[in-house]
Order: structure tokens, then sequence, then C-alpha cells
């Protein structure tokens, strides 16, 4: 639907920082970040990894194009991740013999134990939002409807 012309004062509105879902969107990434920084410094662990290391422990053994689309990062970004994390015997990255294009990123077993740590940290964050479960779900849902919504729009172009 075609948006209709505005008038001046709500055109100025509308181009105000505080009133950009983008900026919004940006500035909560931002500050979520920063809560996390000093829990994952106990980890030993940086954000972009422990995204890594939540979808491993969601499903283990998974190729490095896997992890990339659910993390809606390229190989050239995801790749140093994962040395960093092999690095601290997080996880194992491996050939697969099927097909030796595809690395299969599995956890180690330090990897698999740091989840117990990270559930700590979770609880954490969550009462950091000063939000309910419900309102935390709500939240989480709506916004990958978003990030789903833009994506098509992005594919249609």
């Amino acid at each position: 639907m075609p948006a209709r012309p505005r008038t001046s004062a709500s055109a100025t509105a509308a181009l105000h920082l505080d009133n950009q879902i983008c900026f919004a969107l940006y500035s909560a990434s931002l500050t979520m970040t920063k809560v996390y920084q000093p829990l994952l410094r106990k980890l030993k662990v940086t954000y972009p990894q422990y995204l890594v290391l939540l979808v491993l422990w969601e499903r283990d053994g998974q190729i490095v194009s896997e992890l990339g689309e659910k993390l809606f990062l390229d190989s050239g970004t995801l790749t140093p991740l994962l040395k960093r994390l092999e690095s601290v015997d997080y996880l194992r990255r491996a050939r697969d013999a099927s097909d030796e294009r595809r690395v299969i990123v599995s956890l180690t077993p330090a990897g698999r134990a740091l989840k117990q740590r990270a559930l700590a940290l979770h609880d954490q964050v969550a009462c950091a939002t000063q939000c309910s479960a419900s309102e935390r779900a709500s939240l989480t849902r709506q916004l990958a409807r978003l990030r789903g919504v833009l994506k098509e729009t992005l594919i249609d172009r």
C-alpha cells in the first residue's frame, strides 16, 4: 500500500531519531551486547562466538554453511570465529568424509560443558531485561517475524 503524503509536521516527526524502528533495533542490540560482554568474559568468548555455541548446543555437528545461514553470517566472518573457538578447545572442525568441500563443526567435551555455565548467564540477562518470560518470548517472536518479513523484502528485489 503506497504511503500517503504527510503534512510538514508529521514528515518532520517521521524523521526524528527516536521514531526510527531501525534505530530502536540498533541501539537495543548494542545495549544488549554490552549487557552480555562482562558475562561472556567469564566464559572467555565474545558475543558472536557465543551465538555459534548456542547454535551448536541446539544441534551439534553442523556444516559451516548451516551455521552461517542460522546466524546470518558469511563464511568470511564465521571462519575466524570458528578458528578462535577451536583454539580454546570448544569445538572441532573436520572435513566431511563423503564431501570434502563441507566442513563439519562439532563441540568438544569442553564446549559441551560450557553450556551449563551459560545457563546462569541466560538467567542474568533475562533478569536484566526486567521482562517476564512471556514478554521476552513475545518480543522474540515479533522480532523474528520482522526479520523474516525484511528478509523476504530483500529477496524480492
